[in-house]
């Protein structure tokens, strides 16, 4: 029972990791959004687009593996998630395959929308995707429109365990305006990341000028949303569960005792928030710094990490629900059995051979930085 216990605890930790990392690589939908901000013709325009498009991949199948790992870790999260709000998800999805077909159909010859009408798709994916998954990851705060139901299960006509009880299956969580909060914070915080990565990752004098003088805006953007959150999380009532029965119940204070209970957890935020606001503060209190992407990143990833963990550990339902308390998700009642959690356990150690990997391929794709004469050759987006 304590192997199982452990079991859950540990995928949620490599969940939320997974979604500190999905978060960092936001920063190529924020440049996407920037586009025509930073870019002030079509040389440097072409920079920025290059800039991002060597790595949309990257956030692309990290968001797949996010999702693949929610499914096969907590199965009933995916099956009321994304078979109840499939609205919001299809959105998501919609706006990534926008900017996929946009990076490979723009530079094509004979195109039949045009190179601006994909690049006005890319700010479309830039702003939309950012705002719904931030939205989206509100509701494990705020809660969501569900009932579960595991008695259905045994019937022959509609075998189905979760029904959404709103007929806008997820679009309604961005009209939440404490989960519209978070998606605005993670949008601004995806344009500081870009910000910060094209002042790393372009070798232009008056691209980064331009950044430098853009960075202190959207810092203060994302601050003021971000800030407004989370103390709003701090002082706002939380999904408890008792340890014994399983009940759910309101608590006050909850996400602030989280923190209190869980020093270690608290440490981890209060690391990535100093990371952040000193990766930021870097390239603002000295021209000649580029290098503030690796410390606003890693403090982005250590952030999203430490929130996660809070909504899921400490005897909290990481998905409550809005429409019956008692059908809210946590990380016990929601899981894969003892055995699929062991045996994925025992895949998931060759993780850091992949991480490995992708460093391996970001830094042999960053080995040389941007340049306008570069941006001259066919082979570009």
């Amino acid at each position: 029972m304590n192997d199982y216990i452990f079991l859950q605890h540990y995928w949620w930790f490599l969940i939320s990791l997974l979604g500190g990392l999905l978060v960092l690589l936001l920063f190529v939908q924020g440049g996407q959004s920037l586009l025509f901000t930073l870019g002030k013709n079509e040389n440097e325009q072409k920079m920025l687009v290059n800039s991002t498009g060597r790595k949309w991949e990257f956030t692309f199948t990290t968001l797949v593996t996010f999702g693949g790992a929610f499914f096969a870790s907590f199965p009933l999260f995916y099956s009321t998630s994304f078979g109840g709000a499939y609205w919001v998800w299809l959105l998501i999805l919609l706006c990534f395959v926008l900017q996929a077909v946009s990076y490979e159909f723009q530079s094509k010859k004979g195109n039949l929308l045009g190179k601006k009408t994909y690049r006005i798709f890319l700010i479309l994916n830039g702003i939309l995707g950012p705002v719904l998954i931030g939205a989206a990851v509100g509701t494990f705060f705020n809660g969501a429109e569900f009932v579960v139901d595991k008695a259905r299960l045994t019937e022959i006509g509609m075998p189905v365990i979760s029904t959404w009880a709103n007929p806008l299956h997820g679009l309604e969580a961005a009209f939440v305006l404490w989960n519209l909060f978070l998606g605005l914070a993670v949008f601004f915080l995806s344009r500081v990341l870009a910000i910060l990565y094209f002042i790393n990752n372009i070798d232009d004098e008056a691209v980064r000028e331009r950044c430098r003088k853009r960075l202190p805006v959207e810092a203060i953007l994302f601050l003021v949303f971000f800030l407004t959150f989370f103390v709003r999380l701090l002082i706002a009532e939380g999904f408890a569960v008792d340890p014994v029965t399983g009940e759910v119940f309101m608590e006050k204070y909850k996400y602030f005792n989280n923190f209190v209970q869980m020093p270690a957890v608290a440490i981890i935020l209060l690391a990535g928030v100093v990371l952040v606001l000193f990766g930021i503060a870097k390239p603002v209190l000295s021209k000649s710094s580029t290098n503030g992407i690796w410390f606003a990143g890693a403090g982005t990833a250590l952030t999203v990490l430490a929130l996660l963990l809070c909504a899921g550990w400490n005897g909290t339902a990481y998905y409550p629900s809005l429409t019956d308390l008692q059908s809210s998700l946590t990380i016990s009642n929601s899981c894969s059995s003892p055995f699929t959690l062991k045996v994925m356990t025992y895949v998931s150690f060759f993780i850091p051979l992949v991480l490995a990997y992708i460093f391996y391929a970001w830094r042999s794709i960053d080995m040389h930085k941007i340049t306008r004469k570069e941006m001259e050759g066919d082979e570009n987006y």
